[in-house]
């Protein structure tokens, strides 16, 4: 089966994302600084620039820059607003502005170092000075945070906004209740939360392709 899928991205790819210098750049240069291959895939970077467009995104957030792959997507989607993208590693952040720099939109982008969970206190307070809030947020960070990333997200995003979360199945793991996995237990956390919580109206689709088999969870913030 992993050979179709693999076969079917392909030829998605060629349709909807294809060769792009500046994405691809931004591969090569990840994986020649080591960093870990677990960007998006290219039908995936797509999808993101297309649900940010659809909502008519100016600010966006992200959570997890990585080598910068699916922020250039993101940023892309947003010509004449911004992006404030989360990353924990240094290293990473420093690749990902080259990356973002190289495809022209290294001024839109604002990558911020440290925890998420010591940054995102620090936009709520802008929020409550008066920032504008977001009106797309993507959430592909350690997974086992993922429900305090979703409840400080929601309070940061406007209604009619949304809240993407990557990773949410894992190899199909996250339907077992007893696996005690940090990133699983995290992934059936924000699912439960995102279904329960009265403020949005979410649901959740698996994927695979060259990435696997995981999925996606969307929230419209009500």
């Amino acid at each position: 089966m992993e050979e179709i899928w693999d076969d079917v991205d392909a030829y998605l790819t060629g349709l909807f994302a294809p060769p792009d210098e500046a994405l691809d750049a931004a591969v090569a240069a990840g994986a020649a600084a080591g960093l870990p291959p677990i960007q998006v895939s290219a039908p995936q970077g797509a999808l993101l620039n297309v649900l940010a467009r659809s909502v008519g995104a100016r600010r966006i957030l992200e959570l997890g820059t990585l080598a910068g792959y699916s922020t250039i997507w993101l940023a892309r989607a947003v010509p004449d607003g911004d992006v404030v993208s989360l990353e924990y590693d240094p290293r990473h952040a420093e690749v990902a502005r080259e990356n973002l720099a190289r495809a022209g939109v290294g001024d839109r982008v604002d990558v911020r170092v440290g925890a998420a969970l010591d940054l995102l206190p620090r936009l709520a307070d802008d929020r409550s000075a008066g920032a504008e809030p977001f009106d797309f947020v993507f959430l592909d960070a350690d997974k086992a945070n993922l429900p305090a990333y979703f409840a400080a997200a929601l309070d940061l995003t406007r209604p009619g906004g949304l809240i993407v979360t990557d990773n949410v199945v894992r190899d199909g793991q996250v339907a077992d209740a007893a696996n005690t996995d940090a990133n699983v237990q995290g992934a059936r956390g924000v699912l439960e939360l995102m279904a329960s919580h009265p403020g949005v109206t979410a649901t959740a689709i698996q994927t695979v392709g060259n990435k696997g088999y995981d999925g996606f969870a969307i929230a419209l913030v009500n």
